[in-house]
């Protein structure tokens, strides 16, 4: 019992809790500006999708927030989104910034490694018991 008690509390405090606000976004430079749209390159990031939200920050002063956009089309590798809202006029010099989608459950490491060290000492906390 005392034992168990133990590995609990150790898993808890193991555990690796990340809030939204510490998830980090991936930064895009942004392309080309119109009216109501933004342009950037997707580069590798096959992850970004229509739908997908973001925001485009200042970065020399110091990431200040610009606008906030919707993704409505990727194609060869350039994405385009529709501006939401704005602070001020988007311009090439801003950068484009998208959190990256969590990896479902069942494909983290740590999900595989917690279920496999589990199992093992809860069969030799079974066996230990016998």
């Amino acid at each position: 019992m005392r034992w168990g008690r133990i590995l609990v509390g150790a898993a808890l405090v193991a555990a690796p809790f990340v809030a939204n606000a510490q998830r980090p976004a991936t930064r895009f430079e942004i392309t080309a500006v119109t009216d109501s749209t933004l342009s950037f390159r997707t580069a590798s990031a096959g992850w970004i999708k229509t739908g997908r939200a973001g925001i485009a920050v200042d970065p020399r002063r110091r990431d200040q927030l610009v606008a906030r956009f919707e993704v409505v089309a990727v194609a060869d590798g350039i994405a385009t989104a529709l501006i939401t809202g704005q602070t001020t006029d988007v311009s090439i010099d801003h950068v484009a910034t998208v959190v990256e989608p969590e990896t479902p459950w069942y494909r983290r490491k740590s999900f595989w490694v917690g279920l496999l060290l589990g199992g093992a000492l809860g069969g030799a906390a079974g066996s230990a018991a016998r």
